[in-house]
């Protein structure tokens, strides 16, 4: 494989919401309750909903700081590189990283909506999650077609608004959506609910509509020491996505709903040959609990539902074969602290010819098993000849990649809004 030849599609990005993101898209009697950003009494850009901070950006846009200023404290937008927030200027990084398409989460809603929810799970909520929706998919998205894999959020607290709107967003072409891993950590009834999810896993099914599971939102599962540094939450963070799938594979979801697709975001890959080995054990052995996978092995159940998402594993990717070669794709995480940018191409390729991965293995890695899963052309707008990496990067060669501290940033950029 030669670099030049790479097609990248990364289905995990994020974007830090412009400041004007809610102008336009919010009805007239609600507008006085739009999420607007304010700067507090310590100088930090913060996004307030309803009278209530639904978070700041911290380890979330730290692309080109230099390393020892990244950290969980706020970081105003006049600080952040401006791609992070500027849909313009993102095209222009994803095109020096050579990356064609990218799906980006949200970051003040919370993954899940969740920030939103906790600030009123009503009608003006609800009009707010439309609102984000419709600037994802119209002015985010939709200012370069093709390049963006758009995806939507929801509102959890009702399975029937979350349905109305999983079939909005379908009619407007967007089929993926993100919703929290573990339910029941932010008090909803768990994914072996059927009777409350039912609805949703239907709706999802009928248009063929994604569910994206980002790490994040379970992290109250993990009752770690109270004296214990971050890094054992950064390092344990994968493991939140064994517990979800655990949840989805051995509850009622997989067996019942065959056309469920589920993609896994950020959890990587390395923990899922033990995970299949000791399912498919636990499934033999234990008879006596009497559980129906139609048929089928465990492991099988899970490759037909489950796209498992990596920025980076090593190791794990030997065993790509085990896994599963058509259940693994590749993901860029910017602008995030894990973010391979801009040298993700010559990263990437490295790793999987390290893990003695061929062209086939690589292109389905790359960018084919995402864009089965999403049901995604990667070439209806963007012509295969001006999709790799070596074409994307020829027309950016003037894009400034140098390290840049937070007050270069402050000094020579004003924040704007996309």
């Amino acid at each position: 494989m030669n670099i030049d030849d790479l097609i990248l599609v990364s289905i995990d990005d994020h974007v830090v919401e412009p400041l004007d993101m809610f102008d336009g898209h919010v009805p007239k009697k609600y507008v006085d309750y739009a999420p607007k950003v304010v700067v507090d009494d310590k100088g930090i850009d913060r996004w307030i909903y309803r009278d209530r901070p639904t978070g700041v950006a911290g380890l979330n846009a730290v692309v080109t700081w230099p390393a020892e200023e990244w950290g969980r404290d706020p970081a105003g937008y006049a600080e952040m590189r401006p791609a992070v927030y500027d849909v313009h200027a993102r095209i222009r990084d994803m095109d020096v990283n050579g990356v064609l398409t990218s799906m980006c989460f949200p970051t003040f809603t919370g993954f899940s909506a969740g920030h939103l929810s906790r600030g009123g799970q009503d009608e003006i909520t609800v009009a707010m999650i439309e609102a984000y929706n419709n600037w994802h998919i119209d002015d985010w998205a939709g200012a370069y077609p093709g390049r963006f894999i758009p995806i939507g959020i929801l509102p959890m607290w009702d399975p029937e608004l979350a349905v109305a709107e999983i079939e909005r967003l379908a009619k407007r072409g967007c089929h993926s959506v993100t919703m929290p891993e573990l339910p029941h950590i932010d008090g909803l009834p768990s994914y072996h609910d059927l009777e409350y999810w039912a609805p949703v896993f239907q709706a999802l099914c009928d248009n063929d509509t994604v569910m994206n599971l980002h790490i994040g939102q379970g992290f109250g599962v993990l009752k770690l020491a109270p004296d214990a540094p971050i890094d054992n939450l950064m390092v344990l963070a994968p493991s939140i996505s064994l517990i979800a799938a655990q949840d989805l594979l051995w509850g009622p979801a997989f067996r019942t709903y065959p056309k469920l697709k589920i993609a896994l975001s950020e959890g990587g890959v390395g923990w899922i040959p033990f995970f299949l080995d000791r399912s498919d054990r636990h499934y033999t052995n234990q008879r006596w609990l009497r559980r129906d996978f139609g048929g089928k092995m465990p492991s099988e159940v899970f490759r037909e539902h489950v796209l498992a998402c990596y920025v980076t594993d090593r190791t794990s990717l030997k065993y790509r074969h085990d896994i599963g070669i058509d259940n693994i794709a590749w993901e860029c995480d910017y602008p995030h602290s894990d973010s391979l940018w801009p040298g993700a191409p010559e990263f990437v390729l490295e790793e999987l010819e390290h893990a003695g991965a061929d062209d086939s293995d690589i292109n389905k890695i790359t960018w084919q098993n995402a864009c089965r899963h999403f049901n995604w052309d990667p070439f209806a707008t963007v012509p295969r000849e001006q999709a790799t990496v070596g074409a994307l990067r020829a027309k950016a060669t003037d894009v400034d990649i140098s390290t840049k501290s937070r007050a270069q940033y402050a000094l020579e950029y004003t924040p704007s809004a996309s």
